[in-house]
């Protein structure tokens, strides 16, 4: 049995090599809480957490987050960059077509089988991107009526 105490953000932050601030520790738990979260969103609810912090301090701080693999950045074709705290299981993304509602979806045959593709090209594979298209459940029921 584990009984190692699971890390605060912080220790997160400071174990990924980065500076430990109140705005990136609310920025990081916002994506964390939230569902496939835009810029907007995000800057929202860390104001909602910290105070005044401005955009481009949450671009930065994303930006570093998203290279240190703390978070994801996800860019559905035709939508702004949207952001999840769901990393290292190389799962895929239902995007509805009328709405943009984003939802979490696991690989549908196993531990990462899109890995390996019909010719690698010479490439190092580490993760793939699949995205679902469609309409969600209220866009379909709407579209219905």
């Amino acid at each position: 049995m584990n009984t190692s105490p699971i890390p605060t953000t912080a220790e997160e932050l400071r174990a990924a090599g980065l500076r430990v601030t109140a705005a990136r520790v609310a920025l990081l738990e916002t994506v964390r809480n939230g569902d496939h979260l835009g810029v907007e969103a995000l800057a929202s609810g860390v104001r909602d957490r910290v105070g005044h912090v401005s955009l481009q301090a949450v671009y930065e701080a994303l930006h570093a987050l998203t290279g240190a693999g703390l978070v994801r950045r996800i860019e559905p074709a035709g939508s702004p960059a949207r952001f999840e705290g769901r990393i290292g299981d190389n799962h895929h993304h239902l995007v509805c077509r009328s709405c943009g509602a984003v939802a979490d979806v696991d690989c549908a045959a196993g531990e990462a089988p899109c890995l390996t593709p019909s010719e690698d090209h010479g490439f190092s594979i580490g993760e793939a991107e699949v995205t679902y298209w469609g309409l969600c459940p209220a866009c379909s029921t709407a579209r219905s009526s």
